[in-house]
């Protein structure tokens, strides 16, 4: 029978411990491509990063349309879309 060790079972919650603490900003062009402008930063330079982007003269320039933040595990948990605003997470979307 082939079971996880205790040594296994430290490396798995050490890894998803790492992940959950790094973040990437990644900034989409309008002709489709994408650039990660953070990669594995903290919670704070991320969201730092995101907000210097989603204000930068590349969007007002019409070049960027979108900006995101994705986690350790590649999940987006923020998107913000030009013209719309945050689109993500639900809970920082203001109502109207």
């Amino acid at each position: 029978m082939n079971t996880p060790t205790a040594t296994h079972a430290r490396t798995s919650w050490r890894r998803d411990t790492t992940l959950d603490n790094e973040f990437s900003v990644v900034q989409f062009f309008t002709d489709g491509t994408h650039e990660y402008v953070r990669r594995m930063v903290s919670a704070e330079e991320a969201v730092k990063a995101a907000k210097h982007y989603m204000s930068s003269v590349a969007v007002k320039m019409g070049l960027v349309n979108r900006v995101i933040i994705t986690d350790g595990g590649d999940c987006c948990r923020f998107d913000w879309v030009k013209g719309k605003g945050i689109v993500f997470p639900l809970y920082l979307i203001e109502e109207k």
